[in-house]
């Protein structure tokens, strides 16, 4: 194996929105560098389910706002396969 390929991986601290830390091992920054986040599963609308949900807002429902009305055909007939 090739020596001195590797990254340094050493502690960092993470902040979350919220303001709570927690350490954890990384690549990112140098040791003892600290991550701010700007997004986590405390605030992001696809973990919370808040007013700006992300399936309301996205393909999904453009699709069904587009489609919505169209069903598919009925048989003529009960007995017909």
């Amino acid at each position: 194996m090739k020596a001195d390929i590797h990254p340094d991986y050493h502690e960092i601290t993470v902040v979350m929105t919220d303001g709570t830390e927690f350490k954890t091992r990384s690549t990112w920054g140098k040791e003892g560098d600290v991550m701010k986040l700007e997004i986590d599963p405390k605030t992001h609308p696809a973990w919370t389910g808040g007013t700006a949900r992300v399936l309301e807002r996205g393909q999904l429902a453009r699709f069904k706002k587009r489609f919505g009305g169209f069903e598919a055909p009925k048989k003529a007939a009960e007995g017909e396969k």
